[in-house]
């Protein structure tokens, strides 16, 4: 079952196994987010104002919008 990166706690990891939106995926995919990529959340602004993620040792910044739209596999603990 794959579930929304912003359900992810800070310093928790899954695997992107698609994108809900169209134009965030065009985006995504063009920093080179792919699905199968290794996600890990780690850190939420405050407020709603955006996630900071490490892909597959890649550091990005999204909006809360477009963090929605990520869905992942969690890791097993």
């Amino acid at each position: 079952m794959s579930n929304s990166v912003t359900q992810l706690k800070e310093g928790i990891s899954g695997r992107i196994s698609h994108f809900t939106d169209d134009h965030v995926a065009g985006k995504l995919m063009t920093m080179g987010v792919m699905p199968g990529s290794r996600v890990r959340v780690v850190r939420v602004a405050p407020l709603n104002g955006g996630y900071y993620l490490k892909v597959d040792g890649m550091s990005i910044v999204v909006r809360s919008n477009e963090a929605h739209n990520i869905m992942t596999i969690q890791d097993k603990e």
